[in-house]
């Protein structure tokens, strides 16, 4: 019984934000988002994913003046059917051109060689999941776009097109 738990910053892509949305506020209207309104392959997949309540998102706002910007840790937990965990944090992004000059890494651990590791980012996660993590509120993502929670860049939110 595979399940998704997200939890992103809160700046989004116009499109991206009102798609999300949509699918998450017609799950829990009707408990199905009829899949005719989607021609998106991997969108389609996406809406089964939110039907099945299998994909949870949260969002994370800084709330302090010590924490400037937004956020955007990269963190990730995998368990599987024997319960051995796999946790990674970074990210493995490098882009190097005249707009850009990136260089990130990914750090990885596993449950049977470093166990401390995992257990720490497990507990972190749980933490930021409940709310209970200094300088971030963490708010459901129909509650944080309901109350204007969330913002966009002024280049998102204009289409020059």
């Amino acid at each position: 019984h595979a399940k998704i738990r997200l939890i992103s910053g809160h700046r989004f892509n116009t499109s991206d934000l009102n798609m999300l949305t949509k699918l998450f506020d017609q799950q829990r209207k009707i408990g199905r988002f009829s899949g005719n309104v989607i021609q998106n392959d991997k969108i389609k997949h996406l809406q089964n994913i939110i039907n099945d309540f299998k994909l949870e998102v949260k969002i994370a706002i800084p709330n302090s003046e010590f924490v400037d910007g937004t956020f955007e840790e990269r963190m990730g937990i995998f368990r599987d059917s024997n319960d051995d965990v796999v946790a990674f944090s970074g990210t493995s992004n490098v882009t190097f051109d005249t707009e850009n000059r990136n260089f990130e890494s990914i750090d990885v651990y596993t449950s049977w060689d470093d166990k401390s590791r995992v257990d720490t980012k497990i507990n972190n996660f749980e933490n930021l999941w409940t709310n209970k993590t200094k300088y971030v509120e963490v708010y459901d993502l129909l509650f944080a776009e309901r109350k204007n929670l969330l913002k966009y860049s002024a280049e998102w939110a204009v289409d020059l097109n």
